[in-house]
């Protein structure tokens, strides 16, 4: 008769993952996106654009692609995607309870120096120290993006070029006051990192409060405009010490709108200053705009067609928004009242579905395949079903290749990925074909807001490139790990799981004849899961010749309850 049971062994999951055989396969997750169709909807839809609209747009140079911003505002989301064609282009997210990190400023106290490090760390007045190196804390150097037109420097800021990292240790000492600036927000376990060179972002300007030079962004490439835009700047007045440089956005604008860009950026810093005498030590004197601002300010340019909205709260705030920076913009704000959620309506989600998959697919019939990890984004590009009728052809590598570039340059931006990434494509014989692609990466990255940084592809067809990040990637702020695996992205086979168990068997089998030097029959109960028994079946020979040559008896039950990977051991004692 049984009185007592011994749990030799359980490695069951604390989770309660659904079964197995309850998983749903994901049917979305390789869906190709029908850019044509959408355009076709997208060029629809701008025939109802107003009549001054659709003019100003067929005497545009370019022929721009039709353009809208669409806004979806819940209570808690926030979510804004940028459209060209239909297509995605942009996308970005805001949580009720989000910290605006990046572009904040805060005043600051010196915690600690790390020589080793060349780096101070920074009371900012939250839970982790701000990082701080010293290659920051000087003044900056000529950023290469950037022509200087002309120098606005003080004698201060003169003398302040002569000063190197040795000097930092003297300069702020341990407890000394700092004005800071976050240039890249929390990251996992590490503290935001900081700056000392302040800038305030304005619709066409950029304000350096501390920069003392004056200059245009290089992406702006018209020599006419640039010699335009120089004259502008030379005749623009700032305090002394002060430095201004003009975005890309700026091509084209009137000095009007540079005008009333700088009045608003001086109004705006001479709030932080007023804040930054009467705030406390440490304390944040300065946030940059939510979504709603931060969107109107950097992504509402002339080329944008449309802005729509599916809240009538939101609406209004875009209007205000709207209407301090280009009041002759309203006319583009439009509130959607129609019962279908926007994002349905505009096929936005089933393409925000695909940049959290692993693999993309290519019109062609290749993939890429984006794999994230905590050293570096690998990215590598498969032929696949390529439908190339010319498949053997001299040109169908490259044409992949290309392909693939394009796609890439956009998962990048869409998912907010950056740091080190790794591009492996289909090796190229022709380094005047590497150069090709080389050059297609470099086009499409261009009107990516952040810095990027391309190393031209070896010969095994290896692309490295870095990108600047400010924040983590979208896929790092919606999902967390698996449970169900552990985050390791797999889970044991069958098979694996069903030897484990054997030997695991084995091993109780002999410590309880070596600790008990019992000569009885041993009685060992395993629990585990259905698709597991099923295999332990297969080994039946197996299990009996272990009974034989221990003289031991086992039994087994199954538990759909159990993860896969997970079984129980127990001695069942008479």
């Amino acid at each position: 008769m049984q009185d007592s049971n011994d749990t030799l062994y359980n490695n069951q999951k604390n989770n309660k993952s659904p079964q197995l055989s309850e998983l749903k396969e994901n049917t979305q997750s390789n869906k190709l996106i029908d850019k044509k169709a959408l355009g076709k909807e997208a060029r629809h839809r701008s025939k109802k654009l107003p009549f001054i609209q659709k003019v100003q747009k067929k005497l545009g140079k370019n022929q721009e692609p039709y353009s809208e911003l669409i806004f979806n505002s819940g209570a808690i989301e926030k979510r804004m995607v940028l459209l060209r064609d239909g297509v995605l282009d942009k996308f970005n997210i805001e949580r009720k309870g989000d910290r605006h990190e990046v572009g904040a400023i805060f005043r600051g106290k010196i915690q600690n120096l790390e020589p080793g490090l060349k780096a101070a760390f920074v009371d900012v007045g939250q839970e982790k120290n701000a990082f701080l190196h010293y290659w920051d804390i000087i003044p900056a150097s000529n950023d290469n993006s950037i022509e200087i037109v002309k120098s606005n420097k003080s004698k201060k800021q003169l003398s302040q070029e002569k000063i190197s990292l040795k000097h930092i240790p003297d300069i702020y000492p341990i407890g000394s006051e700092i004005l800071v600036q976050i240039t890249k927000g929390q990251i996992g376990n590490k503290g935001p990192r900081t700056t000392t060179n302040i800038s305030l972002p304005g619709r066409f300007l950029v304000l350096t409060p501390f920069g003392g030079t004056l200059g245009i962004s290089r992406k702006i490439e018209d020599k006419a405009e640039r010699t335009r835009l120089k004259k502008i700047l030379r005749n623009m007045t700032l305090p002394e010490g002060m430095g201004l440089i003009i975005r890309t956005a700026g091509e084209g604008k009137k000095l009007r709108y540079f005008v009333r860009d700088l009045e608003i950026l001086k109004k705006r810093w001479q709030g932080i200053s007023d804040r930054i005498k009467q705030s406390k030590l440490p304390s944040c004197v300065y946030v940059e705009p939510d979504l709603i601002g931060r969107t109107v300010r950097d992504f509402l340019t002339e080329d944008v067609d449309r802005i729509v909205v599916d809240n009538k709260e939101t609406h209004e705030l875009i209007l205000s928004e709207v209407d301090k920076i280009s009041p002759r913009s309203k006319s583009k704000v439009f509130h959607y009242k129609d019962e279908n959620p926007i994002f349905e309506q505009y096929k936005v989600e089933e393409q925000l579905n695909q940049i959290y998959q692993r693999n993309v697919p290519l019109p062609s019939g290749g993939e890429i395949v984006i794999e994230e990890t905590e050293a570096l984004i690998s990215i590598d590009v498969n032929t696949g079903s390529h439908r190339n009728s010319e498949k053997d052809g001299k040109n169908f590598i490259l044409a992949v290749n290309l392909e693939a570039a394009k796609e890439i340059a956009r998962q990048i931006r869409l998912r907010n990925i950056g740091g080190l990434i790794i591009v492996d494509f289909i090796d190229m014989k022709a380094k005047k074909d590497r150069d090709t692609v080389f050059r297609k990466m470099k086009r499409e990255v261009e009107s990516d807001r952040a810095k990027t940084h391309l190393l031209p592809i070896s010969n095994f067809g290896i692309m490295q490139m870095t990108r600047q990040r400010h924040s983590e990637s979208h896929a790092s702020n919606l999902f967390s790990g698996c449970p169900y695996c552990q985050s390791r992205g797999k889970i044991k086979s069958i098979r694996t799981v069903t030897i484990d168990i054997q030997r695991r068997v084995l091993q109780n089998l002999k410590e309880i004849r070596n600790r008990e030097g019992i000569e009885d029959e041993i009685h060992l109960k395993v629990t585990l899961h259905p698709r597991c028994l099923s295999q332990i079946k297969e080994d039946a020979q197996v299990l009996l010749d272990i009974e034989r040559n221990y003289g031991a008896r086992l039994s087994f039950a199954p538990n759909p309850a159990f993860h896969i990977e997970s079984f129980e051991i127990i001695q069942i004692k008479n």
